[in-house]
């Protein structure tokens, strides 16, 4: 099996669109991501899965700072996730400026609009390849009104369809 075939693969399977923000100590970070899973709800606080490339400044916020929102994107916010993605020619210290924001226990940015945003504190972490695995703790959520989630599939976004 050849890299090239494992992307191939794994384009086709459709995963919400997420942006995971920072801010503290480390100053303030944000990167557009597809992974994100439920942990656990049990134990003391529920707690959630990201991954980040190594790479980018964001996750090294994350790692320095010990928090992070993931702030789940509506099915209108596309441009607001290539903005994040690097994908648009918007410079990095400028990304921030194209949406409304706030913070609730972490102080991270949490997106306004958002479908759902989870706050939380850094629990568990490990880089494996070129990837770092953050496990957090949810400190708190926000949940907003009702709508369709951003998805993105087969190198394109989309929204799912009525269930």
């Amino acid at each position: 099996m050849t890299k090239d075939l494992f992307l191939q693969g794994m384009s086709r399977a459709a995963c919400t669109v997420s942006l995971v923000t920072t801010d503290g100590p480390a100053g303030r970070g944000g990167a557009t991501v597809s992974t994100l899973t439920s942990v656990s709800a049990d134990g003391v606080r529920p707690s959630l899965l990201v991954c980040m490339h190594h790479l980018s400044h964001a996750a090294g916020a994350v790692h320095r700072n010990r928090v992070f929102c993931v702030n789940i994107l509506r099915e209108e916010h596309a441009e607001l996730s290539d903005v994040f993605a690097g994908r648009s020619q918007v410079h990095s210290d400028k990304k921030f400026e194209y949406a409304n924001w706030h913070t609730f226990k972490t102080g991270s940015p949490i997106l306004s609009d958002a479908l759902v945003a989870f706050d939380c504190e850094l629990k568990s972490e490990m880089q494996y390849g070129t990837h770092w695995i953050f496990i957090g703790e949810v400190a708190d959520l926000k949940l907003s009104k009702p709508g369709l989630p951003l998805l993105y599939a087969n190198h394109s976004y989309g929204i799912p369809a009525t269930l």
